[in-house]
């Protein structure tokens, strides 16, 4: 499981036009499933968005975490994150779940994270979505778990 997480003053997705999930500041998680991804890698995962420190403390250093500030999570299913681009000029997708089982964990992920946190969106499983954030730093990590 990857996640590309950027820490962001507002985000949105949008399907079809319509608002489907929106936060303020906080972090924008693009979450690629690839085969495999266990409930126990989906918790850390869980755990880790709401960790993992890049948030400013009073020093201005990243210390604090989304649970520490209390920011919104926005979780976008992204499966070309998992893709395979090692060579060639067109990325394989062999290395990405198929569509039913990152559906599950996608959901699993969710209520990990919801279970845990308030505050934290959605974007729409398999639809096109287009995705609208202001990045704040710029700062983006990629997370494994």
């Amino acid at each position: 499981m990857l996640a590309l997480i950027q820490r962001v003053s507002e985000a949105a997705v949008r399907v079809d036009g319509e608002v489907v999930g929106q936060i303020g500041p906080g972090l924008l998680a693009l979450v690629g499933i690839e085969p495999g991804d266990d409930e126990a890698r989906t918790e850390r995962m869980a755990d880790r968005l709401l960790a993992y420190r890049v948030f400013a403390d009073e020093a201005g250093r990243m210390n604090r975490s989304l649970a520490q500030t209390g920011g919104g999570l926005l979780l976008v299913s992204q499966f070309t994150l998992a893709a395979d681009t090692r060579s060639g000029n067109r990325p394989g997708f062999s290395t990405a779940a198929p569509p039913e089982e990152a559906e599950r964990t996608f959901g699993r992920l969710v209520a990990a994270c919801r279970a845990r946190h308030g505050g934290v969106e959605t974007g729409q499983f398999g639809a096109h979505m287009v995705v609208s954030l202001v990045n704040d730093g710029p700062v983006t990590f990629l997370l494994r778990a």
